[in-house]
């Protein structure tokens, strides 16, 4: 017993295990409550669940935050929240490519809840060797700081000046891997993410993926690309692994269930990649500034992100207001997910697995 608490007091990437546990239990917890509870059956969420349930998740991270203001002070609080919302802000860009990878492989839409939630835990690992990596080149090199500031300053102005180039997820080259090493079936099965079925080439029985597994792998390398950039703007901010950890996930766990309200009104958005950029921009300027001068106060860096932020999504919504109101005049409601979704057959033999 003795050796056990000593183990959960000893210290891990500056901060005792047991917060690390901690931590890792509030998401296990929101994982199984959300996977096993919410959504035992596949169905379709709705934008006023999804509206709903996102405002349980941004509570729960709201709630942590402030308890991390609490028990370690103002500014790991205030470090914790401007993460956050970038965090938050940046994720809002993986929503657009979410959409367009399933709308490519034509997941229903009761399908692709599931989906995205057991991606997370592949972005737990993912995320967590990447923030691990970041902490130890930090640590050991702390002039690694200026290349991630002045990446991120290269990032802001280029998304500036040359925007956002159109994807084509049928040039993906993982897509393209994937079908010629692996048996991939043709329909979907469910939201099963493999298949036992007969090999039309050898008449035997064999392990096919579906198409629902092929959009989960997709959809995490894609997260993948855009942590690139925001793992190195958290650390602009802190350096606190514990921090950098906490703020990432609990802004991937709210996106998963903000993605199906997101979905129907992603084209509102289209100037917040602008305000976007200025935030990489400004907050790569910051590290120099912090290396050269002095640390900048934690309070400027959270007013200014999150005035930055507020800003692109109020004036995308006003400059978008007038096609979105002909378009619902001329569609009628917009549905939450793009049209070409769910045209695949479905089947459900008996093999499923």
């Amino acid at each position: 017993m003795e050796l056990l608490a000593d183990f959960l007091i000893s210290d891990f990437l500056g901060k005792s295990v047991w917060l690390w546990f901690a931590f890792l239990g509030i998401v296990g917890a929101l994982l199984a409550f959300d996977l096993g509870v919410l959504h035992k059956q596949d169905k379709e969420l709705g934008v006023g669940e999804s509206l709903i349930l996102s405002a349980f998740y941004i509570a729960i991270a709201l709630v942590f935050g402030a308890w991390l203001w609490w028990s370690m002070g103002p500014t790991s609080g205030m470090e914790y929240f401007t993460g956050y919302a970038l965090e938050k802000a940046l994720s809002i860009d993986n929503v657009f490519v979410i959409s367009l990878i399933f709308s490519y492989f034509a997941i229903p839409a009761k399908y692709q809840y599931r989906a995205l939630l057991w991606g997370i835990l592949a972005v737990l690992v993912l995320r967590g060797i990447m923030i691990g990596l970041g902490a130890a080149l930090v640590q050991q090199y702390e002039w690694v700081l200026y290349i991630f500031g002045a990446f991120l300053i290269a990032t802001g102005i280029k998304m500036l000046v040359m925007g956002e180039s159109e994807q084509d997820v049928s040039k993906n080259p993982i897509v393209r891997f994937l079908s010629k090493r692996m048996r991939v079936s043709a329909e979907l099965h469910g939201s099963h993410f493999f298949v036992r079925k007969l090999d039309p080439e050898t008449g035997k029985l064999a392990r096919f993926a579906t198409p629902v597994f092929l959009a989960l792998v997709v959809i995490n390398i894609a997260d993948l690309v855009f942590a690139v950039d925001s793992v190195p703007a958290i650390f602009a901010i802190t350096t606190d692994t514990y921090i950098v950890f906490t703020a990432n996930i609990m802004a991937i766990l709210g996106l998963r269930a903000l993605y199906f309200a997101l979905a129907a009104m992603v084209h509102r958005f289209e100037y917040l990649k602008y305000a976007l950029a200025i935030v990489l921009v400004f907050i790569g300027a910051k590290i120099f500034w912090n290396q050269i001068v002095g640390k900048a106060d934690p309070a400027i860096s959270l007013g200014v992100t999150l005035s930055l932020i507020a800003g692109g999504v109020l004036f995308s919504l006003w400059k978008t207001r007038t096609a979105a109101t002909d378009e619902a005049a001329i569609h009628g409601p917009t549905s939450p997910l793009p049209d070409t979704i769910g045209t695949r057959p479905s089947t459900r033999p008996a093999g499923d697995d």
